[in-house]
């Protein structure tokens, strides 16, 4: 092996490497943005859930089992519940994830030993539900333990060795299925991967084949060019919802409580966003690898990790939360699930609709302007 022929094609593929710089930058921004968000995203332990109060009892002992769960770094009270209407809309739209019920009669039979509560969570998220009704029933049992040694010393005598029952709900997905869950989230990794990824190289490939020059010689403009790029990939991302959809319900039995037709409207909305993004970056950095590494860097691994999908949005750092609002794909996550489990209407979603449709406007808009058909 002769070392200075070594060392001269080492030194050229150096300056190659220096010289394409957008790529340097991908390879070094790549592992660096993983170890970031699987270290932030990957705590399994839960914090702060959102928890609305319905305390119809008002006493002491009522307010201090109030109390465990507001002194908990597992929960937060968000408010307080005057009916079961308001309480039902909280956790309907999203504002809490847990709702702490205390009856009328809660000292009454706590003096009697057989006194009974309620803790229901939102199943529509099945691991966030199962761990937080497993610390609600840790925090029961604490206020077992002062209850029946108070109970103990005014009697006299033992009391009961559970006073109070504190009872375990799952609304929207009673047997906290993960399925019912992540079948929805599916639907809009799929769509990411075929919206973003795909089209990301499809201007890309015109310019590294040389054939681009052509299109640019020919009567057509951009409009043409641009939605005739993405029609293709409606079809197909259209295609794969109705396929996931029928799947989801025949194979795995995920309950589809709301209007189908609400999952198609918001699915062209997000499918919008989606392929214009990819299609941007395909204009703008004319390279087939380095667009598909800046799609997959920019969206599906965003929306794979922090948009609720996998990990649970509240147990990350408050730093971490507020990036995900800048993720499409935690948006359709949430219309999804509430239209798949809760069965609600746009009425509940509407908002998180609103906000895909701005994105899906704002990416037509930049894919358009970056579209120029002469040569550079």
């Amino acid at each position: 092996m002769n070392l200075r022929r070594l060392r001269a094609v080492a030194r050229k593929e150096f300056i190659h490497v220096f010289r394409d710089w957008r790529s340097l930058v991908l390879a070094v921004a790549i592992p660096a943005l993983l170890i970031l968000i699987f270290g932030y995203a990957l705590d399994m332990d839960l914090n702060k859930v959102p928890t609305v109060v319905w305390d119809q009892s008002r006493t002491p002992e009522s307010r201090e089992l109030i109390a465990l769960f507001s002194a908990s770094p597992y929960f937060s009270i968000t408010g307080y519940s005057e009916g079961y209407g308001e309480m039902q809309r909280r956790l309907e739209n999203g504002e809490a994830l847990l709702a702490l019920v205390v009856p009328a009669d809660f000292v009454q039979r706590l003096r009697q030993g057989r006194a009974q509560a309620q803790v229901i969570a939102d199943g529509s998220d099945a691991n966030t539900a199962r761990l937080a009704l497993g610390y609600a029933s840790a925090l029961g049992a604490l206020y077992n333990g002062r209850v029946a040694a108070s109970l103990a010393r005014l009697s006299g005598r033992g009391a009961a060795a559970a006073p109070i029952v504190l009872e375990p709900r799952a609304w929207y997905n009673p047997d906290l299925r993960s399925v019912n869950t992540t079948v929805p989230g599916i639907i809009v990794i799929v769509m990411i991967v075929i919206a973003a990824m795909l089209t990301s190289v499809t201007v890309a490939r015109e310019w590294e084949l040389g054939t681009m020059e052509q299109l640019i010689g020919t009567p057509i403009r951009v409009p043409e060019l641009v939605l005739g790029k993405v029609l293709p990939y409606y079809v197909i991302g259209m295609a794969d919802v109705a396929i996931a959809v029928v799947l989801g319900q025949w194979l795995f039995q995920v309950p589809l409580r709301g209007h189908p037709a609400l999952v198609f409207f918001t699915a062209v909305i997000f499918l919008t966003g989606a392929l214009f993004f990819g299609l941007m970056l395909s204009i703008r950095l004319k390279a087939q690898v380095l667009a598909n590494q800046a799609a997959i860097m920019a969206s599906y691994l965003p929306t794979l990790l922090l948009s609720g999908f996998a990990f649970a949005i509240e147990n990350m750092p408050a730093p971490v939360q507020l990036l995900t609002y800048l993720i499409p794909g935690r948006y359709f996550i949430e219309i999804l699930r509430d239209i798949y489990l809760k069965g609600v209407g746009l009425e509940i979603i509407w908002f998180n609709t609103l906000l895909l449709a701005i994105y899906a406007a704002l990416m037509v808009v930049l894919a358009h302007k970056s579209m120029k058909l002469k040569l550079e």
